[in-house]
C-alpha cells in the first residue's frame, strides 16, 4: 500500500514537472510575441522580414540579411562538420581500439563543454588573422564564423550518433559478416542505415545549436548587414543582432529586436520540421524493410 502511494506521488510529481515545463515555454513565447508585435502593426510583416536595410537611427528595421546570413552560417557549418562527425562515430564505434575509444571519447566531451567565449577568442585569435594572411579579406567572415560553429557541433553529432550505430542490434551485423560481407560493407550497407534516424536525430540537435549560437559568432563573423558573394564576406546573424543592440534599444527599436527573435523562432521551427519529417520518413521506411 506505501508503496503505491509512492508509486502515485512520484508520478504526480514528474506530471506536475513537466506541465511546469510547457507552461514556462508557453509563457516565454507568450512575451517574446506581446514585445515583439508592434514592430509588424507599425512597420509591417512584409517590410520587415524582406527589407535589405537596417538602420534603426533611419527607421529602417529590415532583416532579410541576416537570415540569409543565419542560414549561410549555419547550413555551411553542417556541410563540413557532418561528414567529419559520422566519420568519426563510424571509426570510433566499429573500427578503433577499445583504448582509443576510451581517449577519444572524453576528449570530443570535453569540446563539447567549453563555453562559447572560448572558442570565440580562438577564432579571433587563431582562425581571422590565418584566414586573412591566407585566403584575404579582413579574416572577420561567414567561413570563419562557419569553422568556429564546426567545431562546436562536432561534439554532439558524434556522440549521438557513436550512440545510434552502438545501438544497432549485434545479430545485423553478425549475419552480414556471415553471408561473406567485408567489414565496411557491413558498416555501409547495414549499421549505417540502420542507424540513420538517430544519425539524422544528432543533425538536427547540432542545427539548432549552430542556428542558435551567439558569442562566438559575434566574435569572428564581422557583424555586417549584407547578403554575402562569398564565404569571406563579413555577415550578422539574427541572434547577434539582438545580442548586439538589445542594451540600449528603444521604442519600435526594441520591439524589432523581439521581432527578430520572433522570426528566429519561426526559422528554426521550420528547419525541426524538415529535419523532423526526413528523420520519421527514414525511419518508417527502415522499419518496413527498405534499407
Amino acid at each position: 500500500m506505501i508503496s503505491k502511494t509512492r508509486e502515485k506521488l512520484i508520478e504526480k510529481g514528474l506530471f506536475i514537472t513537466a506541465i511546469f515545463s510547457i507552461i514556462a515555454i508557453l509563457l516565454i513565447i507568450v512575451f517574446i510575441f506581446r514585445e515583439g508585435f508592434p514592430i509588424f502593426q507599425g512597420y509591417g510583416v512584409t517590410n520587415f522580414i524582406f527589407g535589405m536595410d537596417w538602420a534603426p537611427s533611419d527607421g529602417k528595421y529590415g532583416i532579410f540579411t541576416m537570415i540569409v546570413g543565419s542560414l549561410y552560417i549555419t547550413f555551411l557549418s553542417l556541410a563540413i562538420a557532418v561528414p567529419l562527425s559520422i566519420l568519426c562515430a563510424i571509426f570510433m564505434a566499429e573500427v578503433s581500439p577499445e583504448i582509443m575509444r576510451r581517449i577519444l571519447k572524453p576528449v570530443i566531451e570535453t569540446l563539447a563543454a567549453i563555453p562559447s567565449v572560448v572558442y570565440g577568442f580562438f577564432g579571433l585569435i587563431i582562425l581571422v588573422p590565418f584566414i586573412r594572411s591566407s585566403l584575404g579579406g579582413t579574416g572577420f567572415g561567414l567561413l570563419t564564423a562557419s569553422l568556429i560553429l564546426t567545431v562546436m557541433i562536432m561534439p554532439t553529432i558524434i556522440s549521438v550518433s557513436e550512440d545510434a550505430i552502438r545501438s544497432v542490434p549485434l545479430e545485423y551485423k553478425e549475419a552480414s559478416l556471415a553471408l561473406g560481407a567485408t567489414q565496411w560493407q557491413t558498416i555501409r550497407k547495414v549499421i549505417f542505415p540502420a542507424a540513420l534516424p538517430g544519425i539524422i536525430t544528432s543533425i538536427i540537435l547540432g542545427m539548432g545549436r549552430a542556428i542558435g549560437e551567439t558569442l562566438a559568432v559575434i566574435m569572428v563573423a564581422g557583424n555586417v548587414t549584407q547578403i554575402p558573394s562569398s564565404i569571406l564576406d563579413p555577415v550578422r546573424a539574427l541572434t547577434s543582432n539582438i545580442a548586439l543592440e538589445m542594451g540600449y534599444a528603444t521604442g519600435l527599436h526594441y520591439s524589432a529586436l523581439f521581432g527578430t527573435a520572433i522570426i528566429l523562432f519561426f526559422v528554426i521551427m521550420a528547419l525541426l520540421v524538415v529535419a523532423n519529417y526526413f528523420h520519421y520518413k527514414k525511419k518508417i521506411v527502415i522499419g518496413g524493410g527498405y534499407l
